[in-house]
């Protein structure tokens, strides 16, 4: 029984240490390269952690990757001057993730179909984009003004993808994640 125990809290333990490290990696890409889109005052941002959170959860499924994509975005927008946005972007990139790893790990692929991986990326973009949406609805009190946001969020999912896919489908000949 002993051994069972332990056994379970060494998996438990490694889960908690890649759980960790997704969210790290997800702020990391998020701060060392963003760059404020000139579209309006709210247009947004482009940076590598929309395609860090397509790799969590494509490689480490819903759980992680909503996890990664709301906590280490959520912290990207806690220390970086977007605090307002911290909240709502908790729940639209922990959706995101969900969605990716959900639909990627679906009927048991574990994210090895990369048409699927890709849908599921497609799949996840109008939830995200509705979830700011409806944040600027009630941050700026207007249906009109959240307008502006919408090809700033959609050049980042799609730069996300880009760098994502690419990136899956490398790391999937690695043994680790066959």
């Amino acid at each position: 029984m002993k051994t069972t125990t332990a056994g379970y809290s060494n998996l438990r333990t490694f889960d908690l240490i890649i759980t960790a490290m997704l969210i790290a990696l997800v702020f990391v890409a998020t701060l060392t390269l963003n760059i404020r889109l000139p579209i309006a005052a709210n247009g947004g941002l482009v940076h590598l952690g929309t395609g860090m959170l397509f790799i969590a959860s494509i490689l480490f499924g819903p759980k992680k990757g909503a996890l990664a994509g709301a906590i280490g975005m959520g912290l990207f927008d806690l220390v970086s001057g977007w605090t307002l946005w911290a909240p709502f972007t908790i729940v639209a990139r922990g959706l995101q993730g969900y969605i990716v790893g959900k639909i990627a790990w679906s009927n048991g692929r574990k994210g090895s179909s990369m048409s699927v991986n890709l849908l599921a990326a497609i799949l996840s973009i109008p939830v995200m984009l509705a979830v700011y949406f409806l944040c600027e609805r009630v941050l700026f009190g207007s249906w009109i003004i959240p307008v502006a946001s919408i090809p700033g969020n959609l050049v980042q999912n799609v730069v996300g993808i880009a760098i994502a896919l690419p990136v899956c489908v490398l790391l999937k000949k690695v043994s680790v994640f066959k």
